[in-house]
This record gives structure tokens, C-alpha cells and sequence, in this order.
């Protein structure tokens, strides 16, 4: 297992051993974690998906509402194996059921970190390296299968990179416009969202 999971479940270890150790009152609350699989679209012209592996950290607040802190990696070479690209996604976000059942969908918003380190390489030896940083907000659908009160499967779906009115920050370039959300054509374009990039993430969590 690589280094920057060992840490991320070394984490999810330590804070579900703390909320397991909370007194009775507070048993309302739910802390679980598991392995979830993103497949994202970086810019909103492109065709085709890249997909990453990490983890999710849930804790249900309330029946209705969860806070999600997620980690997710990859790392691969470019075609010419001369350069080795890491990105490392984080992203927080709050959750809201309108439903509390075994099958619940949910609506999520938050805010990502985005790191990716690019080195130049030659065979094994590191030449060098880059490194380059996002922020940017998320919002999206889903829902959750729950399968008992200790494990629950989860998928949604979420715009990147949300712009309200006019950007001029060079860093996040987004197209005006660009969330095709049915019904709410009018009052996209009133508020000029857009967006530059979207993905898909599914995975399993285990609640304690």
C-alpha cells in the first residue's frame, strides 16, 4: 500500500476510534470509511474519463445530513516515459438527504484541493519536478444504498470548478454556461454558472 493511503486509513483508523468511544448521547452520529473509485472529466470538452482510486471518510451528522472528507491518487507516465504525473484530489463537502431510508438520495456541495506534482524522469532517476495547486468548489447528486446500519454502497455524480458570474481568475478556466441541469436554464444563466470539469464516484463505506 502506498504512503499517502497508509496515512489516509491510519487517519480514518484513529477518528472512527473516537467517535466508537463517544457516550451514549451522542449516538445519533455515525463515523465509516472505505475504498470509493472516481472516474473524472477534467475539462468539459473532453470525451473521454480518467479514473483514480482513494478513499472516503463519512460522518452522519444526523439522519439527514453528513460531512464527506475524500482522498483520491494516480500516477502514470506520459507516453514518452520522460515524465511521471501524481495528482492527489481532496475534497470536503456536506451532504443533504431529503429522505431517511435504505435507499436514500442525496444533494452534496463543498470545496476541492487539487495537487498534482509532475517529475521528470529518466528510468529510475528523478530529474526534477513541478508542482501545481488548485482550489475549487463542487456540487452534485446521488444516492446511498444502506445494508444495515454498518455498510451503505454510494454513487453521484458532481460538477467541478463552479463559477458564479463573470471569472477572471487565470488559474480555473471555465466555459459559461456549461452545467446542462434540466429546468434550470433561466436561472443559469441569471447566476452565469459554469464549469470546467465533472466526474462520477462510487464506492463502499463501513459505518461504526
Amino acid at each position: 500500500m502506498s504512503q499517502p493511503f497508509t496515512r489516509w486509513f491510519a487517519v480514518a483508523a484513529a477518528v472512527s476510534c473516537v467517535v466508537v468511544a463517544l457516550p451514549a448521547d451522542a449516538g445519533a452520529q455515525a463515523v465509516g470509511f472505505g475504498p470509493r473509485f472516481a472516474f473524472v472529466r477534467g475539462d468539459v470538452k473532453a470525451d473521454t474519463s480518467t479514473r483514480y482510486s482513494g478513499g472516503v471518510l463519512r460522518l452522519r451528522t444526523s439522519p439527514r445530513t453528513a460531512l464527506e472528507l475524500s482522498l483520491d491518487y494516480r500516477s502514470h507516465l506520459n507516453e514518452d516515459l520522460t515524465e511521471r504525473i501524481k495528482e492527489y484530489p481532496i475534497q470536503g463537502s456536506l451532504l443533504l438527504y431529503p429522505l431517511s431510508a435504505a435507499i436514500s438520495p442525496y444533494v452534496l456541495g463543498g470545496i476541492g484541493w487539487y495537487k498534482q506534482r509532475v517529475s521528470q524522469v529518466q528510468g529510475e532517476a528523478v530529474l526534477g519536478s513541478e508542482t501545481t495547486r488548485k482550489t475549487g468548489y463542487h456540487a452534485g447528486v446521488g444516492g446511498e444504498i444502506r445494508f444495515g446500519r454498518h455498510a451503505a454502497l454510494h454513487l453521484d455524480y458532481r460538477y467541478t470548478f463552479i463559477g458564479f458570474g463573470d471569472r477572471s481568475d487565470e488559474e480555473i478556466a471555465v466555459e459559461p454556461g456549461a452545467i446542462p441541469i434540466p429546468g434550470l436554464g433561466g436561472l443559469q444563466d441569471r447566476l452565469k454558472l459554469s464549469h470546467q470539469g465533472s466526474m462520477w464516484t462510487s464506492g463502499v463505506t463501513v459505518y461504526f
